[in-house]
């Protein structure tokens, strides 16, 4: 017998953050009833993910990304996906699933990738302050380095396809400084960030990317403390409400079977031309 068929029933799935019994439910020892109406979402998220409650003023700042990121429309794929599965016939369950598997690496993982390369760049400072304009400077400009070498055509969380200037960054920014202010957070990913946007500019002659979206909550959740991994994991929390209410919304349109493009639209057909068995 190997030791996990040794295992008791208990043992097989072992979790520090349920505690469930009949008439008892406790999350990371707290009583879901002692919850209920004294915390938020966002608290409670942290609380699953990080083990302990926040500060309320760091749960406020979470909760700040999270507002900011519930949807960008219909020309998001995984928005007009779940838009065109109500059409299909499906429940709004598997419309909400069909969007979020679509949330990878280039459609969804850019916040992700952010914070690792933020990190990145807080290591080559080897603890030296972030107000270090020059050390600071040499670090953007090794970790850009690094990307460009590595083959990256663009810096995740900067620049945006329909935006000149992504109207959630600046005000996700401003919400930091406020908590840097309040003794919330450092402010050292804050620094880190606008020296990337900075970076980048001097590299394109004085041509400003500016921070979008995931740059912006990747300054958040790196200033929070969440891993890379989890901050994917909050986008698509955030992002599912979007799409939940575009599922719902088409829902009730009446739509059928809608395709991505119009029916009276078809596609460019780059195969061979018309021709017959045996021809050619």
């Amino acid at each position: 017998m190997t030791k996990r068929e040794a295992l008791s029933p208990e043992e097989w799935w072992s979790t520090s953050i349920i505690d469930m019994k009949p008439g008892s439910i406790r999350l990371r020892g707290y009583a879901i009833e002692d919850l209920v109406g004294r915390i938020g979402f966002a608290e409670m998220a942290w609380l699953m993910t990080r083990g302990e409650l926040p500060d309320p003023r760091a749960a406020r700042l979470l909760e700040h990304a999270l507002v900011a990121a519930v949807d960008h429309g219909p020309q998001a794929p995984s928005v007009a996906i779940a838009r065109m599965a109500m059409s299909c016939g499906v429940g709004i369950n598997n419309a909400m699933a069909s969007a979020a598997n679509v949330l990878g690496d280039v459609h969804g993982g850019a916040g992700e990738q952010c914070v690792e390369f933020y990190a990145a760049i807080d290591r080559a400072l080897e603890g030296r302050p972030a107000r270090d304009a020059a050390a600071l400077a040499a670090a953007v400009d090794g970790a850009l380095d690094e990307a460009k070498a590595a083959g990256t055509s663009h810096v995740p969380g900067f620049g945006h396809r329909f935006h000149p200037v992504d109207p959630r960054a600046p005000r996700l920014l401003a919400l930091v400084d406020e908590a840097v202010a309040a003794g919330v957070v450092e402010g050292r990913f804050a620094a880190i960030g606008r020296a990337v946007e900075a970076g980048i500019a001097r590299r394109r002659g004085g041509r400003l990317v500016p921070m979008n979206i995931d740059g912006a909550t990747a300054v958040i959740f790196a200033e929070l403390g969440f891993a890379p991994q989890l901050c994917r994991g909050l986008f698509v929390i955030s992002r599912s409400v979007g799409i939940l209410a575009h599922a719902w919304e088409e829902a009730g349109s009446g739509a059928r079977n809608k395709g991505p493009i119009p029916r009276h639209h078809t596609w460019r057909y780059t195969g061979p031309p018309p021709r017959k068995p045996g021809e050619g």
